[in-house]
């Protein structure tokens, strides 16, 4: 008989004229059904040409980190402490390799059965996971329409929900602090915060600058053109901190005079006078999502054939820099005698 390109339990089930649960008690060598239903799934299994997936084993679980830009380094260690929590649940060992400590990427997965590429820009290091053949779930940015497993977060989302809070409190010009560099993920929560724009009315203004300027010189030059922005949306917490350190200098009051909203809900957002309102990334859920997923996919033969991407869904957590705009724009109060 010929072998079918993807034999499932469901299609041993119906075979066999066994329900799905004794299918996979009898292939995974459990109890809970006789010896001779057992002996008859196999049969019908064998017939089929089913071959049962092997999970990898427990020293052939690696996870590469791109950590070159060092902006991520909280989000990386989040995502290796889920990652850590849930390979140990399901008894993997695994191992951790970071790019920018050097090595030969050749001899980190000559002995890997499955691979986990975290936010992996490096062409050579992609190639090399690429050809090694073995199972890979990404998290990061991949490829249109890649066809391989990827879990992420929901930056267009965020960027959305956002300018959606801000409108609702009654903000209509708002200032996209996206820093310096042309990250993907930081576009694309741009780009969300103006499809809500268009939708709410509201204006948006995307403020940059090169390596050698800084906020405060940008936001200067975007404030002499008569732009009055009464909220700034940061695409970063680390950018978040250093625009609230300028505009408190500046005198202006945050909440009363403007909203900062942040990205990351990292260390620094938690400590920082006032407050920040962020949006929570969550990196822990990212990991154990990253190893459920690379577990199924290697053991459970009924999981899709497809590759599939997963969004764990970003977080708007509000605290002490989120408020209503001001009656009267800091810029227009008049000077204190």
């Amino acid at each position: 008989m010929a072998v079918m390109s993807k034999v499932t339990l469901r299609i041993i089930a119906e075979k066999s004229g066994m329900s799905k649960y004794a299918v996979s008690r009898a292939l995974s060598g459990k109890d809970g059904v006789s010896e001779a239903t057992r002996q008859r799934i196999m049969e019908v299994a064998d017939e089929l040409g089913y071959e049962r997936p092997t999970p990898p084993s427990q020293s052939e679980v690696v996870a590469i980190f791109d950590d070159r830009d060092h902006v991520n380094a909280e989000l990386h260690s989040q995502i290796l402490a889920g990652l850590q929590r849930e390979a140990g649940r399901l008894n993997y060992d695994l191992r951790s390799h970071w790019l920018h400590h050097g090595g030969s990427i050749e001899d980190v997965l000559r002995n890997a059965g499955a691979v986990f590429a975290i936010n992996v820009s490096d062409e050579t290091a992609k190639r090399a996971i690429e050809a090694s053949g073995v199972p890979v779930v990404h998290s990061g940015w991949t490829g249109p329409l890649a066809q391989v497993d990827v879990v992420g977060g929901t930056d267009h989302g965020s960027g959305e929900a956002v300018v959606n809070h801000l409108h609702t409190l009654g903000h209509r010009e708002i200032v996209y602090v996206h820093g310096t560099g042309d990250l993907r993920g930081r576009r694309v929560r741009l780009s969300g915060a103006r499809v809500a724009a268009e939708v709410t009315g509201t204006t948006i203004h995307d403020l940059s600058w090169e390596e050698d300027s800084s906020f405060s010189e940008a936001f200067t030059r975007l404030l002499r053109k008569n732009v009055r922005p009464t909220a700034l949306f940061c695409a970063h917490d680390t950018l978040a901190m250093a625009v609230v350190t300028d505009l408190l200098s500046r005198g202006w009051r945050i909440p009363q005079d403007v909203t900062i909203i942040g990205f990351g809900d990292f260390t620094p957002a938690r400590l920082v006078s006032p407050p920040l309102t962020t949006v929570r990334v969550k990196g822990q859920e990212m990991g154990r999502t990253l190893a459920r997923i690379m577990h199924l996919r290697t053991t459970d033969a009924d999981w899709p054939g497809v590759p599939l991407q997963i969004r764990v869904v970003n977080e708007l957590i509000v605290r002490s820099t989120c408020g209503p705009p001001p009656t009267v724009h800091p810029l227009d109060r008049e000077p204190r005698a």
